[in-house]
């Protein structure tokens, strides 16, 4: 695992579960389980995308 792949996962999951978090707020659902649950989420979808994006500026 490169460094590059980790510092795009910290910024992307940080920026989709901030998302998330909005998303679930905003639809009415105020309870500690769905905010952990869209923090989870956003983690989690963060590594298939930094692993595009790190083949994409890489090139490979």
């Amino acid at each position: 695992m490169s460094y590059l792949l980790l510092i795009l996962h910290l910024f992307i999951g940080a920026t989709l579960a901030g998302v998330g978090i909005v998303v679930v707020l905003v639809m009415g659902l105020v309870g500690a389980w769905p905010l952990i649950g869209s923090v989870v989420g956003g983690f989690v979808l963060a590594f298939p995308i930094a692993k595009m994006v790190e083949r994409a500026m890489t090139g490979d």
